[in-house]
């Protein structure tokens, strides 16, 4: 078995909990057009496949017309942007993670369906620059997640073999995008999908600590 080289991280559920941002921001704008809210629950399924998604799922299905929809996607993207510092973090053992994988010497990667500019300004605020050599949101020449299109773009620029990246996510979506890219699927149950989603999905190995991605990797 070849080594492992690099490491393809999601971002939102898998690096940082994003969650109560996510969901109170999009409650926030629902609130205002005096629309139902929902539950942090609810948010888990809500997020993950862009930003337009969630809007859509949280609207109730009477306002999904072009025009309401559009204006509250406009109204979220105000709302997250001025917000997401607020409850953003990440996720325990993750700092400690990145730290002893750079200290190994594996190339760290992201690729989220996070709008790029946000994905972007929440990797360098939370991260030391130069932790990660390739840093992608949602672009609009590239399709999103489960297609594997980013992370095969990934694999290219760094001239590593998909198979030599292991792939941490906590949804089908990446466990799917992993999977036909040719990476190994690791599912974290930190995230925003349960363990039993993960394996049916893909997943290769399932980890319930950052910390835990070190015992597929040799010393």
């Amino acid at each position: 078995m070849m080594p492992y080289r690099a490491v393809l991280f999601d971002l939102d559920g898998t690096l940082l909990d994003t969650l109560d941002g996510l969901a109170d921001a999009m409650n926030r704008v629902l609130a205002r057009s005096g629309y139902p809210t929902h539950d942090r629950s609810s948010y888990r399924y809500f997020v993950g496949n862009g930003l337009r998604n969630t809007v859509w799922s949280a609207l109730p299905p009477e306002a999904r017309d072009d025009t309401t929809f559009a204006q509250c996607f406009d109204a979220m993207q105000r709302e997250y942007s001025r917000c997401w510092p607020d409850q953003t973090k990440p996720y325990p053992g993750i700092p400690e993670l990145i730290a002893e994988l750079q200290q190994r010497g594996l190339i760290l990667t992201i690729l989220s369906n996070k709008i790029d500019e946000w994905t972007q300004q929440m990797a360098s605020h939370y991260f030391a620059p130069g932790t990660f050599s390739l840093i992608f949101g949602e672009r609009a020449h590239v399709p999103r997640k489960p297609d594997p299109s980013g992370a095969l773009e990934i694999a290219d620029r760094l001239q590593i073999p998909p198979e030599q990246f292991l792939y941490l996510g906590d949804t089908r979506t990446d466990m799917e995008t992993a999977t036909t890219s040719g990476m190994v699927a690791v599912g974290v149950t930190w995230g925003f999908r349960p363990a039993e989603e993960l394996k049916r999905y893909g997943a290769r190995h399932l980890i319930d600590h950052p910390l835990e991605l070190l015992q597929l990797l040799p010393r």
